[in-house]
């Protein structure tokens, strides 16, 4: 008889090689999310300072750039097509190596982030749809929050520093993944107007020689980053989004590893990118994008017109109930069953801390308002007022949570036969149980002595103890 399978476990226990990475990749987001965060207030301190709000909107539209090339751009257009595409190279990467090695290499475990995704981004449209569509709004900012910003979320996790789950960690990052591999979509579907098919046809030759020098194995920065540079270009003169030249790139990267290999291809060139990404990339680009003018009236109207409040209800509201009842729905209508160390509440408090849209739904809202600078300004408004209410109310349910994680944690963290690996991956490895005998055995030891001596010094101090004359003890 075969025996039954057991369930399968959701926001489980990693495999020490997914922790490892996970732990690499969330550190430097977290300190790219604390750059972002930062980056976020001197945009809004320098454009709403009356002294400095000149300087800003100058800077901001400063052009330079090639005009023979058709790059003649503003500062704050580099920003958003061409240092993005750095981010988005990073964001193909982690894609890539997802497919290939992680959660979403296993259908049976990839369908949870995904179902997830996919439902936060569904549910979020349509809440904006429904409030414009009581409301007489315009419908063309449906996906502005349908995007998950992972960096400035972890940032939030490192700011009011909860000790969250490494699983539910990989969770969120892995929901940001397929976020935005549909947010890529989104923007090559439903943004891109009219076709330079000379210039495509140009971009996807130069995608092709790159896949060809990766499949012989050439190497050399100096070949890959002129090349890259040429391909980013024809992209942007073709009519499609420039950053979709940074995705197909980083989905062309090998992400497993060969014979004689500690890490793949595509891993060590992460491991270079990402700090560029995060640490520079995306702090200039909300630089250059969060800087709108904020006023009593300008905020309380981003929860009276339409499209701003749908914005806001589509971040807080949509985002929350798509992810949780999408990971819900999943857990219940297949075997996958939640960890015993976590509750719904846990999933509910992540699932909030989704609802944090930076990056990507700034630049959504440039583009579903192009032309429309006031507007794009309001829903730059709204985006920042959603994710700070998001976060609000994520920090609140996590801290509520935090002593719980803190324990989770550190058993995730104990390492007692200092191998320098967590006990927790060793606990079938018979010499791990054999130097934890060692150790206890000479602790047991140890104890013994002191417990002699302090024998020894007590008897010593009784009076009339040990007599001279060798009689027994008192």
């Amino acid at each position: 008889m075969t025996s039954p399978r057991t369930p399968r476990k959701a926001f489980g226990r990693l495999s020490l090689p997914e922790r490892t990475y996970l732990t690499d990749a969330l550190r430097t987001e977290t300190v790219g999310g604390v750059l972002l965060l930062v980056a976020a207030v001197a945009a809004l301190i320098w454009a709403n300072v009356p002294a400095l709000r000149e300087s800003y909107e100058s800077v901001s539209h400063f052009h330079f750039g090639p005009s023979a090339l058709g790059l003649n751009l503003s500062v704050e257009h580099w920003a958003a097509d061409g240092l993005l595409a750095v981010f988005f190279f990073v964001a193909g990467i982690e894609l890539k190596r997802e497919l290939v090695a992680g959660d979403l290499k296993d259908p049976k475990a990839a369908a949870l982030p995904v179902v997830a995704a996919l439902c936060g981004m569904a549910v979020p449209a349509v809440v904006y749809t429904i409030t414009n569509a009581a409301g007489g709004g315009s419908l063309a900012g449906w996906a502005v929050p349908t995007a998950t910003d992972i960096a400035f979320a972890l940032a939030v996790l490192a700011v009011i520093g909860t000790s969250l789950p490494s699983a539910l960690r990989a969770f969120l990052l892995t929901l940001a993944v397929v976020d935005d591999l549909f947010a890529i979509l989104i923007i090559a579907v439903f943004f891109t107007e009219d076709l330079n098919f000379a210039a495509l046809g140009g971009a996807v030759a130069g995608l092709v020689v790159f896949w060809l020098l990766l499949r012989k194995g050439v190497r050399g920065w100096y070949v890959y980053v002129p090349l890259g540079l040429v391909v980013w270009g024809l992209m942007y003169n073709s009519g499609i989004h420039a950053t979709i030249a940074g995705v197909a790139m980083g989905l062309m990267l090998r992400c497993h590893t060969r014979e004689g290999e500690e890490h793949s291809p595509g891993e060590r060139i992460e491991h270079l990118v990402r700090p560029l990404s995060a640490g520079l990339a995306v702090p200039l680009f909300a630089l250059f994008s969060a800087g709108v003018a904020l006023s009593g009236g300008a905020l309380a109207d981003v929860f009276t017109k339409p499209e701003t409040l749908g914005v806001v209800l589509g971040l807080v509201i949509g985002k929350t109930l798509g992810i949780f009842g999408g990971t819900w729905l999943t857990a219940r209508f297949t075997r996958a069953s939640l960890s015993d160390d976590l509750a719904w509440a846990d999933v509910f408090a992540v699932a909030t801390l989704a609802g944090i849209g930076f990056t990507v739904s700034l630049l959504i809202g440039e583009l579903a308002f192009e032309g429309d600078a006031a507007m794009t300004d309001e829903v730059k408004a709204a985006v920042l007022a959603g994710s700070v209410v998001a976060a609000t109310l994520a920090t609140v349910l996590l801290k509520v949570r935090n002593a719980k994680y803190r324990r989770l944690t550190e058993a995730e963290e104990r390492d007692d036969d200092l191998s320098g690996v967590p006990d927790i991956y060793e606990e079938d490895d018979p010499a791990y149980h054999l130097r934890m005998a060692a150790i206890y055995e000479r602790k047991a030891a140890e104890h013994r002595r002191i417990a002699e001596e302090k024998e020894s010094a007590r008897l010593a101090e009784v009076p009339g103890g040990a007599g001279e004359e060798g009689d027994g003890p008192a």
